[in-house]
């Protein structure tokens, strides 16, 4: 009974860290604020979706890279909502970078592809 009290509890620690870690990000100075961009569905097969969470002003980039670090995709003056065709990505992890106009990196992030 006890064993499954603390699974239980495990379970649902764990929950509460994972949607905790899914909207909150680390400012370089420590504090935390919520996600700029919100990516779906994660793994993919056909198609990404890339939505910004609160208002932007387009002046963004959206940079793409396959594991190996080479750019496959980029998107200047980034929409409020960016659909990425994978027709020409081959199966594996990408990261992908959301530059501000300095060329900063605001967010990134990984998504798989499968196919």
């Amino acid at each position: 009974m006890l064993k499954k009290i603390i699974v239980i509890l495990i379970f649902i620690i764990g929950l509460n860290f994972t949607s905790f870690a899914q909207i909150k990000t680390v400012a370089d100075n420590g504090t935390t604020q919520a996600k700029l961009i919100k990516f779906y569905p994660n793994p993919a097969s056909t198609a990404i979706n890339f939505d910004f969470q609160r208002g932007s002003d387009n002046s963004y980039v959206l940079q793409i890279y396959n594991f190996i670090g080479k750019k496959v995709f980029e998107s200047k003056n980034t929409p409020s909502h960016t659909l990425v065709n994978l027709d020409d990505f081959f199966r594996g992890i990408y990261i992908f970078q959301l530059r501000d106009k300095n060329g900063i990196i605001v967010e990134s992030g990984k998504f798989q592809v499968v196919k």
